[in-house]
């Protein structure tokens, strides 16, 4: 089992999108394994039975493991978590960009999609990764800041704010995302 990475990505998106595409060209150039699922989206597609059964193929596979770095954006971190809790897999490294939880209000179709995917044992996430890293903006224009924080106090002191960073997404600057680089 060596040292792999997996790279999550929220609602509507896929891993073409925002920094995902640049974080992967990152890792492989120091030849490690990556893997980006493209995860069903859309009202009637995505919801959490259908990504936990594209996630369960990785898990078939041994790429999920005590050795996985999962690093994951928007809607993904909360389903990272809800997953690894219920399927008992222990992973080296979670780090969340923008992650919430139990948080509607955005608008009808992404609220929607969202919903299936929040769960209340949060905390639980403690006990299947040591490494729990949290970064979040002050001005998401989708999830407000005080879920984000609230998300990040429930399962972690390693949080990185960044002022001005709105959804920490390509609509906000961030094709690129250097700063994630500290965490490979």
């Amino acid at each position: 089992m060596k040292k792999n990475y997996l790279l999550a990505h929220g609602s509507f998106g896929s891993p073409f999108v925002n920094w995902l595409p640049y974080l992967r060209k990152e890792i492989e150039s120091k030849n490690l394994e990556v893997y980006t699922p493209d995860f069903p989206t859309g009202v009637g597609k995505q919801n959490y039975e259908n990504w936990s059964k594209l996630l369960k193929t990785y898990v078939e596979a041994k790429v999920l493991n005590e050795k996985t770095i999962i690093i994951a954006h928007s809607i993904a971190p909360i389903f990272i978590c809800k997953f690894l809790v219920e399927n008992k897999i222990k992973v080296k490294r979670l780090v969340f960009v923008c992650g919430f939880n139990n948080y509607l209000g955005i608008d009808k179709e992404y609220d929607t999609v969202n919903e299936s995917m929040y769960f209340d044992n949060l905390n639980e996430i403690k006990n299947y990764c040591d490494d729990i890293v949290c970064f979040y903006s002050d001005n998401d224009p989708y999830v407000k800041y005080e879920a984000e924080k609230k998300f990040a106090d429930t399962i972690t002191k390693n949080q990185i704010l960044i002022r001005g960073g709105g959804h920490l997404n390509s609509e906000s600057g961030y094709t690129e995302f250097p700063e994630l680089l500290k965490y490979l």
